[in-house]
């Protein structure tokens, strides 16, 4: 397996990365593509680093070639930062998913592509469940961005160019770390940082139902996706990841069940109409009845979510708080 990861230096890039290595053991190389050069010391030598430009032509030799089996596209403008920066997220959402994929068409047509995507690609008057069939209207530019790369990952796939298919990722809860520039940094914002003994604001409406996997599952349902059988992609080339619904003020509950009160008292509730204007747009609930019968997996609930982040990032004790 030789394997290319665009986004490898971010969060999720070094997990997939970590989960890679540990579970293939016939992996000969994976190049981790960023436009920053990466802590490589967590890794062994069948790991590369490339600092490119994804959305520069010229940059494609060095990231695919006949050898390349799997394309992992993580990189991306996330939601906010693609309103604030349109041309920026044009280039990096939806011209740079043109030209790997043209590479790959190029060198090597029987490559796996994984294309993550965003449930930010729905929008507008949602049923209640999302079905397979559910038609996209974005709401900002990152989901209109992502779903254009949708369309072409599909019609590359459809005429045999390239082994592709998009899976669209739920809201990704608990990201350790620090905030990011998407529009839902705050749902892992108002767990992880009051256990870390900082402040929080939550700028939607505490009762919103948000659909939300944890990063370890979203993993494995990446992975599970670049191993799927290519007679078992039927129809759209596009998966909805299973996920879990929750409201903020749920999640906070848990937490307070779980560590104490003192953390949900540094959680605020100020509203962020841009924000809430696009989170609120996103689906609430999945029919992933489909790709649960695939193999696909979900979370328990939010519980579970919250204790396994708290296993591997203890709370912040009351002295040092």
């Amino acid at each position: 397996m030789n394997i290319t990861i665009t986004g490898g230096a971010g969060f999720l890039g070094a997990m997939l990365t970590h989960a890679l290595l540990h579970r293939y053991k016939e992996i000969a190389q994976i190049r981790i593509v960023d436009r920053v050069e990466p802590d490589l010391s967590p890794y062994d030598s069948r790991v590369t680093a490339v600092v490119a430009d994804i959305t520069n032509p010229a940059e494609m030799d060095r990231l695919i070639d006949a050898r390349t089996t799997h394309v992992f596209h993580l990189a991306a403008i996330v939601s906010s930062h693609a309103e604030e920066d349109f041309d920026l997220g044009m280039k990096v959402n939806l011209l740079a998913t043109q030209l790997l994929l043209e590479r790959c068409r190029q060198v090597n047509p029987s490559i796996r592509f994984v294309f993550s995507s965003s449930l930010a690609v729905f929008g507008g008057e949602l049923p209640a469940l999302i079905e397979p069939m559910t038609a996209t209207q974005p709401s900002s530019s990152y989901g209109t961005q992502k779903a254009v790369g949708e369309l072409l990952v599909n019609d590359y796939g459809r005429k045999g160019f390239v082994d592709a298919l998009t899976v669209r990722l739920p809201t990704i809860c608990i990201r350790p770390g620090t905030p990011n520039k998407a529009a839902s940094s705050f749902v892992s914002g108002i767990i992880r940082e009051p256990l870390k003994g900082e402040r929080s604001n939550c700028p939607v409406d505490p009762s919103l139902p948000l659909w939300i996997s944890s990063p370890e599952t979203v993993i494995e349902n990446i992975i599970h996706a670049s191993q799927l059988p290519a007679d078992q992609i039927q129809g759209y080339r596009t998966l909805n990841l299973p996920g879990i619904q929750v409201t903020p003020a749920e999640m906070i509950t848990a937490m307070t069940h779980i560590a104490g009160e003192k953390f949900a008292q540094r959680v605020s509730f100020e509203t962020d109409e841009a924000v809430s204007s696009i989170v609120s747009s996103w689906p609430k609930a999945f029919n992933n009845a489909a790709e649960l019968s695939l193999g696909f997996q979900a979370d328990k609930d939010f519980r579970t979510v919250l204790e396994g982040y708290l296993a591997k990032y203890p709370v912040c004790e009351e002295e040092a708080c």
